[in-house]
């Protein structure tokens, strides 16, 4: 017996309570058959207007990584997925992104999980993309390093970055099609390969598919290259329509 609804793959997902984008486009983007289960990794919606207010928000939402494995475990997922980016490379590039595994690893009874780390440099890789990126997120400026640290690990070199500073968790997913456009216009440019978006929460992934045509280049929505990615290492292989290229050609 199988689950009725998710009978091809249940997939446990966790991501931020203050999130509202992860679930609506995960939902999008996954073909009949496969479900998504959603546990909260519990955090206040509490103002941000600095750099330390955002180093608390990251240390208050990897506090509550563990506990939220633990309660979507309970519907037995047959794959995991890690519907946050920020904490896949929060403090040492792919170091963290191992070090996350590692702690879940206990907890997941061997089920696989895949998180940004893995999602964004598999698909840069399928897109051929060979050295220049310019990132847009929706963090404050003190991500720039983490961000440059993980880039230098995949072995890409960041042309330009957009930080939008988002005045608090749930007002990330307030921001509008224009104020994503004018991100990714802002770190365009011809010696640019690709574009790749952090941020969970940044409703970003109708605006990616749209600019990778305008643009004529990759532009790599986290939330779609996290889904393509657990669906590829589940071994699922539809391709999906009107999500972008990477789902339609990879």
């Amino acid at each position: 017996m199988v689950d009725t609804l998710g009978w091809r793959g249940k997939f446990g997902v966790i991501t931020p309570s203050t999130n509202t984008v992860v679930q609506p486009e995960y939902d999008a983007i996954c073909p009949a058959g496969v479900t998504t289960h959603i546990g909260r990794m519990h955090i206040p919606d509490d103002p941000i207007s600095s750099d330390g207010d955002f180093d608390e928000l990251i240390r208050r939402i990897d506090v509550a990584l563990e506990d939220a494995v633990k309660r979507v475990m309970t519907c037995k997922p047959d794959y995991f997925v890690l519907g946050i980016s920020s904490e896949s490379i929060w403090g040492g590039g792919l170091e963290k992104a191992q070090e996350i595994v590692k702690r879940m690893e206990p907890l997941l009874n061997g089920v696989q999980v895949s998180q940004a780390a893995d999602a964004l440099p598999a698909a840069l890789k399928a897109f051929g993309v060979k050295k220049k990126i310019s990132v847009v997120t929706p963090y404050f400026p003190v991500a720039e390093p983490h961000i440059q640290q993980f880039a230098a690990d995949i072995g890409y070199e960041i042309v330009k970055t957009y930080h939008m500073s988002c005045k608090s968790p749930t007002l990330i997913a307030h921001t509008s099609e224009d104020q994503c456009w004018e991100a990714l216009r802002s770190v365009d440019s011809n010696e640019v390969e690709a574009i790749i978006q952090f941020g969970a929460n940044l409703p970003f992934a109708a605006v990616a598919a749209e600019a990778e045509k305008r643009l004529k280049k990759p532009i790599v929505a986290v939330n779609v290259a996290t889904v393509w990615h657990a669906l590829r290492s589940f071994g699922i292989h539809d391709r999906i329509y009107g999500q972008g290229r990477l789902l339609w050609e990879y």
